[in-house]
């Protein structure tokens, strides 16, 4: 006769049985979670989604001591998946403009952690290896807190095809680098991008350096590191001191405490996450009178609450301009499908650019 424990062991047999054919389930979903998320560049890891399943899956269990015990399950269940998913990452080629150290270089790895990172001159050429397949998606700037928008990205993005799948926010602190036995009082010049130069402009007329203008944050580090001389420092992120074994010499040396870039990550195709709340439009309007005002007036008709409104210069028209702006909520909605048919009634080019989480940070 079966004992009890014979018994438990049993069902524990039974169970452990179908949850391992339920596990593999699982993992397989995972792949096509990834690949979703490979097509469109986002990232592995959302928090609202993972706190939105716990909660769900925990209402299911009515015992509240087991309850405490099953979140730590599924916690560690969705932890195993990310996993996977980071594992199937390291052949996603994500595209960004600048060396290794550059700041696009940080938000491209914050974003995509286990990604092909893959260098790129300029932001054009990031852009079209995108458009002819050499990558999957690229992550460029295209807005600085201090130094204004990025217009070389937008204007990419108006007029290109590829769509942004996420904009995010990455804090950026310049510091002075020099080599491993240099000190403050040993810089005579310092070398960097024209902007970070501009950002830290009282910090340099204080210490009275020089300046040299260099394409980018890390390309400085790099001239520093090679041209190993100790009076030479440069202007640069932690991260790109470590890439090119320099120093910090001095901290923090910004003209302003809250200098925060933000990065578009963009692909071929235009995402529908649910968790993508905001949208870009992009669009030129017909040259009458009131063309702008009303566009503006049709987002405000359904609903839509603009966050930015910027205007940028068209490249073959002198003195017409194309407007880009962001708003809370998405096009998909009922609402959403009306506002672009009215806009397309003043508008002569009208392209939903995007969508994006607001205020993600890296």
């Amino acid at each position: 006769m079966a004992s009890k424990l014979d018994e438990a062991r049993k069902i524990i047999n039974e169970v452990d049985a179908k949850m391992a054919e339920l596990f593999s389930e699982r993992m397989r979903a995972a792949e096509m979670v990834f690949a979703y998320k490979k097509e469109f560049g986002l990232p592995i890891l959302d928090p609202k989604r993972e706190q939105a399943v716990i909660e769900k899956n925990a209402s299911r269990i009515a015992d509240g001591v087991i309850k405490e015990y099953y979140i730590d399950y599924i916690k560690n269940v969705m932890s195993l998946s990310r996993a996977y998913q980071h594992r199937m990452q390291s052949g996603l080629k994500v595209a960004y403009s600048g060396v290794e150290g550059a700041f696009a270089h940080i938000a491209a790895g914050r974003i995509l952690p286990d990604s092909n990172k893959v260098s790129y001159r300029d932001f054009k050429s990031a852009y079209d290896s995108v458009v002819n397949g050499e990558s999957d998606v690229a992550v460029l700037p295209i807005e600085n807190s201090y130094a204004g928008e990025v217009g070389q990205t937008i204007d990419l993005i108006f007029s290109g095809g590829l769509f942004i799948n996420g904009i995010y926010e990455l804090e950026i602190h310049q510091n002075l680098l020099g080599l491993p036995d240099a000190t403050v009082e040993d810089i005579k010049k310092v070398t960097s991008h024209p902007q970070a130069l501009s950002q830290c402009h009282d910090y340099i007329a204080l210490r009275g350096f020089d300046t040299e203008d260099a394409n980018n944050t890390a390309v400085a580090a790099k001239a520093v590191a090679s041209r190993n001389d100790k009076s030479l420092g440069a202007i640069a992120s932690v991260e790109t001191a470590e890439i090119y074994g320099l120093k910090v010499l001095e901290a923090n040396i910004n003209k302003s405490g809250e200098n925060t870039t933000r990065f578009a990550v963009l692909s071929k195709v235009r995402a529908t996450d649910s968790a993508l709340s905001n949208s870009v439009l992009m669009f030129t309007v017909k040259n009458e009178a009131g063309s702008l005002a009303n566009a503006i007036s049709i987002i405000g008709k359904y609903g839509y609450n603009m966050t930015a409104l910027r205007s940028r210069p068209l490249k073959k028209h002198s003195w017409q301009y194309y407007f880009y702006i962001e708003i809370d909520g998405t096009t998909e909605t009922e609402a959403g499908i009306k506002m672009i048919e009215e806009l397309n009634k003043v508008c002569d080019k009208l392209k939903v650019a995007g969508t994006f989480a607001p205020h993600s940070e890296i």
